[in-house]
């Protein structure tokens, strides 16, 4: 019975999609529109409940560079860069946790509805906030 699984599950086609819209079946595309930047995004916009936990977001000009949320971060997303005494995150590392968020006293760090996260480098734009 397993080997008849096997074989079968071997020789058919995967059953998933690969994630970023640009390879959406054809017959979910119709929900999708090309915004400037090169991005797909859902269209209509999926709503995201209150205090969701998206991306990460940082102010540049409110940091002051104190590492408090370095300290806090479980899964060190957060590097310091002391030649100008800012911080870079690598988000594919990131647990969502927002415990930086609650670290930092200045309100530097912030959380945004982004969820659409997926791509194939680890170290694209997309996933370093400096």
């Amino acid at each position: 019975m397993i080997l008849k699984t096997l074989i079968s599950q071997l020789l058919s086609r995967p059953a998933t999609n690969k994630f970023p819209a640009k390879y959406m079946p054809k017959s979910v595309t119709k929900f999708l529109q090309r915004v400037q930047a090169g991005k797909d995004q859902i269209h209509p916009p999926v709503q995201v409940p209150p205090k969701f936990r998206g991306k990460i977001t940082y102010d540049r000009e409110k940091c002051i560079g104190c590492q408090l949320c370095i300290r806090v971060c479980p899964a060190k997303v957060i590097e310091f860069k002391p030649e100008v005494k800012k911080i870079r995150m690598h988000v594919a590392r990131c647990t969502f946790c927002a415990q930086c968020v609650d670290a930092c006293p200045v309100g530097a760090l912030g959380i945004s509805p982004d969820f659409l996260l997926a791509d194939t480098d680890r170290n694209s734009p997309n996933l370093i906030v400096e």
